[in-house]
């Protein structure tokens, strides 16, 4: 058990991070939202990442700052109503977009975690979500099949952490 998981700040906690990965990224609309290790990967240049969030931020906090220096390719959320850089490059084309709802997108997220390879979920059955997508029945109900999210890191605000990866959060 000699795995320290403690870095002294953010440029350190980002230094795996590179171009074309994928990045679960945590916050709920302003609130917990990692800015400090996105600011370091605005200064860093990665780009065509993959991200994945409950919301792609406002044109100048949060993810809208990654938007903004066009370093991101796809971007997997639940809410993307308060950014028009991100409007702006849906529409364009310039960004892939995937609407995920909200409790199917968390659920991904735990299943990645807990190591499962998929979920089964009625959110969606029979409209655009389900569209190409493998269903099954249980008890009588349809569920739509979805795969758990394969991110290479995970990026989150916490207050303190631990030797061990523990965080406390505010």
């Amino acid at each position: 058990m000699g795995l320290n998981k403690v870095v002294k700040d953010a440029n350190e906690a980002c230094q795996g991070i590179q171009d074309g990965m994928t990045l679960m990224v945590g916050g709920f609309g302003l609130c917990g939202i990692p800015e400090n290790s996105i600011t370091e990967l605005v200064k860093k240049g990665v780009k065509n990442l993959t991200c994945i969030s409950n919301n792609a931020g406002v044109d100048d906090f949060g993810l809208g700052l990654l938007l903004q220096g066009k370093q991101v390719k796809k971007m997997i959320s639940s809410y993307v109503g308060e950014n028009a850089e991100f409007e702006r490059q849906m529409l364009s084309g310039e960004l892939e977009v995937e609407l995920v709802p909200q409790g199917t997108l968390a659920t991904r997220c735990m299943a990645a975690g807990y190591g499962m390879p998929v979920i089964y979920t009625p959110a969606g059955v029979g409209t655009e979500v389900a569209i190409g997508k493998e269903t099954r029945e249980f008890n009588g109900k349809t569920y739509l099949m979805e795969y758990a999210f394969d991110a290479d890191f995970a990026i989150v605000k916490a207050w303190k952490g631990d030797t061990m990866g523990n965080l406390v959060f505010r």
